[in-house]
C-alpha cells in the first residue's frame, strides 16, 4: 500500500490559545442607488440615521425625511492573533432590513465589539456586494445576494488582545482532526528532533510540549521549528457522498467485502391528451371533450448481478464500483446499498 504523503505539522495542528475573535457590528450604508430599506417599514433605520446626524452636527429633529439611499447592515469580521493596532482586517456586511442591493454602498464608520462587549476595530470602506439586481416593470433577474457583500481591509484594529506568547513555559498542540495515530507520530517527531521527554501525547487530540529539558528557549522559535517538521497523518477511512451534486468521495483507505450487486429500475410514465369533438357547422349537437390517457411502464434491463471483489487499493476499488456501469446518483443508492449489508468498511457521510 502507497504510503501517505509527508504534512507539515502546522498544517495538522492549532497551538492552544493562539486563535481568532470573533467581532460584530450594527452600522448603515450609504449611497444606494435607491435600493436602501424603505425607512416605514425598518424605523430603527431611521433612527439610527437621525443618531448619526446629530452627532456630525446636523439637526434633524422633526424633519421628515424618507431617504432611500441607506441600508442597516450587520458587520462582521474575525480578530486574526496576534493582531496589533493599527493593522487592517476584512470585514463582511449584511443587509438586515428590506434593503434591495448594497451594490455600490459604502459602509460609515462602526465599532466592532467582541464577546466581552469591548470595541477592537472600526470599519469603513466601499461595499463589494456579492450579486447583482436588475428589475423591470413586468420582471426582475437576481444574480448572486446583492444584499450581502464584503470590505476588504476595511476594519481598523484598535485595540489588542492581551496575549503575550513569550513568557509561556510550554504549550498544547491541538489537532484538527483528532487521531490517535497521528498524534502518537507527531510526539515522536518532535522528540526525536529536539530530544526525548519534549512532546507528550495528551490524548488523540493533543500533544503537550514542555521545553524545560531544553533550558532558556524562545516559545516561538521553538514554535516556529516544530511546526515545519513533517509527519505522515493518518486518515480514517470515509466515504463522502452528496446528493444535491451527485459528488462521491472516496478514501484511500476505504475497502469493500466481496459482495454481488444488481441495480435497476422501473418508468411509469402517464401522458394525457383529450380529444376534442364538435358537432359540423350549423349542425345540432355540442362540443365535448374525449379524454384519451396513454400510460407506460418501462423497465430498465439494469446490470444483472455484477461481483465487487474484495480488494487492497483504492484503485482495485474504484475499477470494482464502475464495472456496474451506472451513474454518480445510481451509485450513490449502491453505495448506500452495501454499506446496510455491512459490506463497505469505512465511514459512511451523506451531505
Amino acid at each position: 500500500m502507497a504510503q501517505a504523503a509527508p504534512v507539515r505539522i502546522k498544517d495538522l495542528v492549532t497551538i492552544d490559545g493562539v486563535r481568532g475573535n470573533d467581532l460584530v457590528g450594527y452600522g448603515l450604508v450609504v449611497g444606494l442607488n435607491g435600493t436602501g430599506d424603505s425607512l416605514r417599514n425598518t424605523p430603527y433605520t431611521e433612527d439610527m440615521l437621525s443618531g448619526m446626524l446629530e452627532r456630525l452636527g446636523v439637526n434633524v429633529t422633526g424633519e421628515d425625511f424618507r431617504p432611500k439611499n441607506v441600508a442597516a447592515v450587520m458587520v462582521t469580521a474575525t480578530l486574526p492573533p496576534f493582531a496589533r493596532a493599527g493593522s487592517q482586517i476584512d470585514v463582511n456586511v449584511a443587509a438586515i432590513g428590506d434593503a434591495k442591493s448594497l451594490l455600490g454602498g459604502t459602509l460609515v464608520l462602526t465599532p466592532l465589539n467582541a464577546a466581552d462587549g469591548s470595541v477592537y476595530a472600526v470599519a469603513q470602506g466601499s461595499v463589494i456586494a456579492g450579486g447583482v439586481a436588475v428589475e423591470g416593470e413586468a420582471a426582475k433577474v437576481v444574480q448572486g445576494v446583492p444584499t450581502a457583500g464584503a470590505v476588504p481591509s476595511g476594519a481598523r484594529v484598535e485595540r489588542e488582545v492581551s496575549f503575550d506568547f513569550s513568557t509561556m513555559t510550554g504549550f498544547r498542540l491541538a489537532l484538527r482532526d483528532a487521531d490517535f495515530t497521528t498524534a502518537a507520530r507527531i510526539e515522536a517527531v518532535i522528540n526525536d528532533d529536539l530530544g526525548p521527554g519534549v512532546a507528550e501525547l495528551l490524548d488523540a487530540g493533543t500533544v503537550s510540549v514542555d521545553p524545560s529539558s531544553l533550558g532558556t528557549v524562545n516559545p516561538a522559535r521553538l514554535a516556529g521549528r516544530i511546526e515545519n517538521l513533517t509527519v505522515e497523518p493518518e486518515a480514517r477511512a470515509r466515504v463522502v457522498v452528496d446528493h444535491r451534486s451527485g459528488t462521491i468521495v472516496v478514501g484511500e483507505d476505504v475497502r469493500i467485502s466481496r459482495v454481488a450487486v444488481s441495480q435497476g429500475s422501473l418508468t411509469l410514465r402517464v401522458r394525457e391528451a383529450p380529444v376534442v369533438s364538435q358537432p359540423n357547422p350549423f349542425a345540432r349537437g355540442e362540443t365535448i371533450v374525449v379524454p384519451r390517457t396513454d400510460a407506460q411502464i418501462t423497465q430498465e434491463p439494469g446490470i444483472g448481478f455484477a461481483e465487487v471483489s474484495a480488494e487492497s487499493s483504492l484503485s482495485d476499488v474504484v475499477a470494482g464500483l464502475n464495472a456496474l456501469g451506472v451513474r454518480p446518483r445510481e451509485m450513490i443508492d449502491i453505495l448506500k446499498a452495501v454499506h446496510a449489508a455491512g459490506a463497505l468498511h469505512a465511514e459512511f457521510v451523506v451531505n
